[in-house]
């Protein structure tokens, strides 16, 4: 199996709504969102699957030496290998790659943030600069839509969060912001117990209408010169706010189960939004 196929058959089987927007991007660029996706599903699941964190820990600063590997022009997983020629072509730097470990890492040092702007140091870590990283893989001429990137990453992992809410309860994470909970008269224990009320309904209600503003500042900050370039963030976005739409139909149930789109819902709206360009 080549690099490329590993990287290919590793965003396939995690049916993240990311992989349908790739499917519409030219073979080159392609073959780098790909890669640089498999990296992400990588190191994290170098977290999530480990269940010691002292293993977790060296398992990541192995990626971190290996990242600097790659740097050098001398790879040795897959995954790097795939990613290597692509990282010239479209202005990729390591700091940003070592910034997303910095954030897995966080994972196994905390479990709770106290409130949003220690969240959003996280969000940014694990999503902003995937979206920064994103957007120089699709094509940008203007300085702004880094910053558009930026935003929508932090959109991303904000859907991500309200969605996760019971599967991260049940692995001792709590991601909403301590201070919040607290607004709403939610406590811990009721996330970790996966018990829903009224006041978890109202508490949700919040964190989807914070997410939905996310996603229009990111999107009022889009220059229209690079607009149909970022098309596959654009059908990304389309994706993640209709799941929203579909949690909050819901009555916000997500602390027994994890809501999800269809795949073919998907293919979709990411046909449906590339139309439109």
């Amino acid at each position: 199996m080549s690099p490329d196929d590993y990287c290919q058959q590793k965003a396939a089987q995690s049916g993240s709504s990311f992989y349908y927007s790739f499917l519409f991007l030219p073979v080159e660029r392609r073959r780098a969102i790909t890669a640089l996706y498999a990296f992400c599903r990588e190191v994290d699941d170098t977290v999530d699957d480990c269940t010691d964190e002292a293993v977790a820990r060296t398992k990541l600063m192995w990626w971190r030496k290996e990242i600097a590997a790659m740097v050098s022009g001398s790879p040795t997983h897959p995954v790097t290998k795939a990613l290597q020629p692509h990282l010239s072509t479209y202005e990729l730097n390591s700091e940003h790659l070592q910034a997303i470990i910095d954030g897995m890492e966080m994972d196994l040092n905390q479990t709770r943030y106290l409130d949003y702007p220690g969240l959003k140091h996280y969000c940014w870590h694990v999503a902003s600069v995937v979206g920064i990283l994103s957007a120089s893989i699709f094509g940008l001429t203007q300085p702004q839509t880094l910053q558009f990137a930026e935003k929508l990453g932090l959109a991303f992992q904000l859907t991500n969060i309200i969605r996760d809410v019971g599967e991260d309860g049940r692995k001792g994470r709590i991601y909403l912001p301590v201070n919040e909970l607290q607004q709403f008269h939610v406590t811990a224990a009721d996330i970790l117990n996966a018990r829903h009320s009224e006041n978890f309904e109202n508490l949700m209600r919040f964190q989807v209408a914070r997410a939905q503003k996310m996603y229009d500042e990111a999107f009022a900050l889009l220059p229209p010169a690079d607009r149909r370039a970022q098309r596959p963030g654009l059908m990304m976005a389309a994706i993640y706010r209709a799941l929203l739409n579909e949690i909050e139909r819901d009555g916000f149930h997500v602390l027994n189960q994890r809501i999800s789109l269809t795949p073919i819902r998907k293919l979709w709206l990411a046909w449906k939004t590339y139309i439109r360009g």
